[in-house]
């Protein structure tokens, strides 16, 4: 099988959604520059995300969205009807200098990834991931949804069944809004309970395709491994996908600000490496994450896992030179921990599964159980 493919982009370096946003921090610079410092990014392996052109964006999104997310681009404002509409021009979704260029190029990216798949293979696309965004309306950060692009594309080449898994600490609303029901498909999601969009409950099954479980704050490895070796892989495995798409967002570890969930990465490259095998196509996107030091050495090692790369114990002084590099207003002036410096693996504290995870683990087990 051909080596698997690392999709990114230049337009992420020094591109943000403005200085007080959580995303002003680099991320796809950042694991793309520890995956070269670290010799596990050859130019063979590497492509460059393309610019998803309006029609192609269309597939989902509908014209009128489009195009005002182009003109608040070109005129760097947008009017208070467009801001209404389309959810435009607010604090959580900005007008920045490439609104329109940023997320279609990750879009495009999504999109070359699944045309990249038709014959098999694993695609990562770090700068993809954005499973808030509506048809008509940007969401959560997200203008454009490319997990939506990309699983309608899949499914257009021909295939039958697909599976979507979705680790971000937030619920993937976007996407099973736009393809709950969908036959053919199932979506498993881990999110944080009681945290925005405030949908994904346990109960919610996106028109029978769905298999929702929220995570209480505090939730660790224990409860993840719970999770992915009780419902996750179980359920992906009935399935008998001929592709997966896993939304491998950074901000459910323990150091991220918008979230309160306390996963080591560990936990996301233990889900990587479960879900290789079970399918002869596997596309890997980015999705939440808001500190640049877990974001950065959790992609990283994202990487390393799809290419079988063994983690160090301790960084090579160039990929130590990349993370020592970065700042972060957050966090204000004080230390920062040695680990975000010197190594990619966390530390996994041992804590027992909560009783709660169990017992949803439990129900939705009961649920697949009783699928015919």
């Amino acid at each position: 099988m051909q080596a698997p493919l690392f999709i990114g982009s230049e337009i992420y370096r020094g591109s943000s959604y403005g200085p007080r946003h959580p995303l002003s921090i680099p991320r796809v610079p950042t694991v793309t520059d520890l995956c070269r410092a670290l010799g596990w990014l050859t130019p063979a392996q590497y492509r460059t995300s393309p610019r998803a052109r309006p029609a192609a964006l269309t597939g989902f999104h509908t014209p009128r969205y489009v195009a005002a997310l182009e003109r608040a681009e070109a005129a760097g404002a947008v009017d208070a009807a467009t801001r209404t509409r389309h959810g435009l021009g607010t604090l959580s979704n900005p007008v920045f200098n490439e609104m329109f260029r940023r997320p279609a190029t990750a879009a495009g990216g999504s999109l070359l990834a699944a045309e990249l798949l038709r014959d098999g293979g694993i695609v990562y696309n770090p700068g993809g991931g954005t499973h808030h965004g509506l048809a008509d309306r940007a969401s959560g950060f997200c203008y454009l949804n490319d997990p939506v692009l990309a699983l309608r594309a899949l499914f257009a080449q021909g295939l039958s069944r697909i599976a979507y898994v979705d680790i971000d600490a937030h619920h993937c609303d976007g996407v099973e809004d736009a393809l709950g029901g969908t036959e053919g498909l199932v979506t498993i999601s881990t999110h944080e309970e009681g945290r925005w969009p405030f949908t994904g409950r346990l109960e919610d099954d996106a028109r029978g395709t769905a298999f929702n479980l929220p995570l209480p704050r505090g939730a660790g490895d224990a409860d993840f491994a719970l999770a992915l070796h009780e419902l996750i892989l179980p359920a992906v495995a009935r399935h008998r996908p001929q592709a997966i798409v896993l939304q491998c967002g950074a901000d459910a570890v323990a150091e991220d600000p918008l979230a309160r969930l306390a996963l080591s990465n560990n936990a996301h490259w233990q889900a990587v490496a479960g879900l290789m095998p079970l399918a002869p196509r596997l596309l890997v996107l980015g999705g939440g994450g808001y500190n640049p030091w877990t974001v950065g050495r959790l992609w990283a090692g994202v990487w390393a896992t799809l290419n079988g790369r063994e983690i160090p114990d301790r960084l090579p002084p160039a990929a130590q030179e990349v993370l020592g590099a970065l700042t972060w207003n957050r966090r204000g002036g004080g230390p920062r921990p040695d680990h975000w410096m010197r190594t990619l693996r966390d530390d996994a504290p041992r804590a027992a599964v909560s009783d709660t995870v169990r017992a949803r683990v439990r129900h939705l087990r009961g649920r697949l159980a009783a699928q015919v």
